[in-house]
């Protein structure tokens, strides 16, 4: 029997369900996978029925109850401690970064959904999409010179990791102009087996799934 159950909204679109689930998967809790499909105006009444903050991902395990990614973070952490840096200086790098990704980016969210279904090429680009896009790039350099990748932390793929995939699947349907090093990480996290595996399971969804404001956005 599952220890819980974890609450995400639909593969395709939901970024911050994508988060929750690397995690959980990295930490290698034992749970039901809930998938309740998004209705495109954060209004789905069946997650509010089920989530504390009426929002996704959610986490119910061994008697716990854990809503917003951090926390999730946090927690997966208790049973696979590496998935935060050993090295003290660096977990607190590591979690800086993850909060500033759960934080920020505002600009980026708003021109770039996610959609692992489509292509839009040079679109969504205005200065405060590409400012975030700039401070991102920094971010990822500054790790991957500082620990030496192919991922932030270092060899390993871990919570920081976790909370940037999403981004990397913005640019991934996006295309932004992203440097050689932004590049090399992107698809290293593509590559990874979860990611690879999120994708497929996203593919597989529902056609009656597809909400026209992502997959016609105003371009």
């Amino acid at each position: 029997m599952p220890e819980g159950r974890l609450v995400i909204g639909t593969k395709r679109y939901s970024s911050w369900s994508m988060r929750g689930w690397l995690m959980v998967h990295l930490a290698q809790l034992d749970v039901e996978e809930v998938v309740i499909p998004l209705a495109g105006g954060g209004g789905t009444q069946a997650i509010k029925a089920v989530s504390p903050n009426a929002l996704v991902p959610y986490l119910e395990h061994r008697g716990a109850r854990v809503w917003e990614s951090l926390a999730i973070a946090e927690y997966c952490s208790e049973f696979k401690a590496d998935l935060w840096p050993r090295k003290r200086t660096a977990r607190a790098h590591a979690r800086s970064i993850a909060a500033e990704m759960h934080a920020g980016f505002r600009a980026l969210r708003m021109a770039m959904p996610m959609n692992l279904g489509r292509e839009f090429p040079g679109h969504g680009r205005n200065p405060e999409s590409l400012a975030d896009i700039a401070r991102i790039e920094a971010i990822w350099a500054e790790a991957l010179r500082e620990y030496g990748g192919p991922f932030l932390m270092g060899a390993e793929f871990g919570l920081a990791d976790a909370m940037f995939a999403p981004v990397v699947a913005r640019f991934l349907t996006w295309k932004p102009e992203l440097s050689a090093t932004a590049q090399g990480y992107v698809a290293a996290v593509r590559a990874h087996p979860l990611v690879d595996r999120w994708y497929a399971e996203a593919a597989a969804e529902p056609a009656e799934w597809l909400l026209p404001k992502y997959e016609s956005p105003a371009l």
